[in-house]
């Protein structure tokens, strides 16, 4: 049997859960699919075979309304707008003197970064198109204070933006940055088909499976690490694109939900996850974070006068599985409420259970049991 939470009801309400103390946060973003185009396809064994039974992921995460092609959106995991841009043309074009993005935001804060770039070879901030590396999958690069304004030169750049393969390195001698944004190259991203299938799922599919078990595997991911596996754009529409988070602190177990994200959400959990929120990038105001693929339930509840009982709303379970709500007026001496409390229905994140000892009682603890 596993605790997943323990709840303080005060009469006015319930408290909520805090933000995941998460260390270390690796990004891997991928190309142009829609999810239905991963899920549940046999191109992709990695993914709903290893990876979806242990991760929690989304069912309706998209690309930002109308925002296409690529360049715009990986812009936009940075500073969670697309500063105008609806094209995919190199820094010598597009390229902002705007100190207000992400990663500008980590290094004044102490916090270290790196961008990881499959394909360059570190001795210059990559501009350009060079193998099979692309700069408009690269979203630092189009900023003047990481580049020195496109000069290939520029050490601070040249210290940020590293080749990919350097990642295993840092991670075997535990050097790793707190934030590491992983691209992979045109053929492992999906964005190009190859030889010998000419099947952009399976390309991705494939790399993913040797790559995603080194940053499991590694000590930075164990000590409380975050995996977001993501798509840059939908294909033919917004979406929805996958959203997969590995993490020792995520719901894990096949847990998803069908709330509405996008990559505005993942902008505002980062920066939540950094504290580097006094204020939200742009669209991440507006935008929900992610935590609920790492809080362990979410738990709302209202009095209901013509019972006198108190009425819990359980959300955020694993479909299928069991669970058991408990209450007690202290820490300590547990009763079930609700035993075998199965959601709503096979596709439901929810449950709900009544509790009429509540009534005349000071204060009311309650948990969550999960059952294996």
């Amino acid at each position: 049997m596993r605790l997943c939470l323990a709840l303080l009801w005060l009469g006015a309400g319930l408290q909520a859960a805090s933000v995941p103390p998460i260390q270390t946060v690796f990004v891997i973003v991928l190309e142009n699919n829609n999810w239905a185009s991963f899920k549940g396809s046999a191109s992709a064994p990695f993914i709903n075979t290893v990876l979806l039974p242990s991760a929690s992921h989304c069912e309706q995460y998209y690309n930002p309304p109308g925002i296409h092609p690529s360049e715009p959106n990986y812009l936009w995991f940075e500073a969670a707008t697309n500063f105008g841009v609806f094209n995919d043309a190199d820094p010598a074009i597009n390229h902002f003197a705007i100190t207000n993005h992400l990663s500008t935001r980590l290094s004044r804060a102490g916090i270290s970064w790196k961008s990881y770039q499959e394909d360059i070879d570190g001795t210059y901030v990559p501009l350009t198109s060079t193998n099979l590396y692309a700069p408009k999958h690269n979203p630092m690069v189009f900023f003047d204070d990481v580049t020195g304004t496109n000069n290939r030169a520029y050490a601070f750049g040249i210290a940020h933006i590293r080749p990919y393969s350097e990642l295993a390195t840092d991670l075997l001698n535990n050097t790793v940055p707190r934030y590491c944004f992983i691209t992979p190259n045109l053929v492992h991203d999906g964005h190009d088909p190859a030889p010998p299938n000419y099947n952009v799922v399976r390309q991705t599919d494939d790399w993913l499976a040797t790559e995603v078990p080194k940053i499991t595997n590694s000590a930075t991911f164990k000590n409380n690490g975050a995996l977001f596996i993501t798509w840059d754009e939908g294909e033919g529409s917004d979406g929805p694109i996958g959203m997969i988070v590995l993490s020792p602190l995520a719901r894990g177990g096949g847990y998803f939900n069908n709330r509405h994200y996008t990559h505005s959400s993942l902008v505002r959990t980062l920066q939540d996850i950094f504290g580097v929120n006094q204020t939200y990038l742009n669209d991440a105001a507006n935008a929900a974070d992610l935590f609920d693929l790492f809080a362990p339930f979410s738990v709302a509840g209202t009095n209901n006068p013509t019972t006198g009982s108190f009425e819990l709303r359980v959300g955020g379970v694993i479909p299928g599985r069991t669970n058991v709500v408990q209450a007690a007026n202290q820490l300590g001496g547990w009763s079930s409420l609700s035993t075998n409390a199965l959601p709503l229905n096979a596709l439901s994140n929810q449950f709900r259970a009544s509790d009429v000892g509540a009534a005349g009682a000071a204060s009311r603890f309650y948990r969550v049991l999960q059952l294996p």
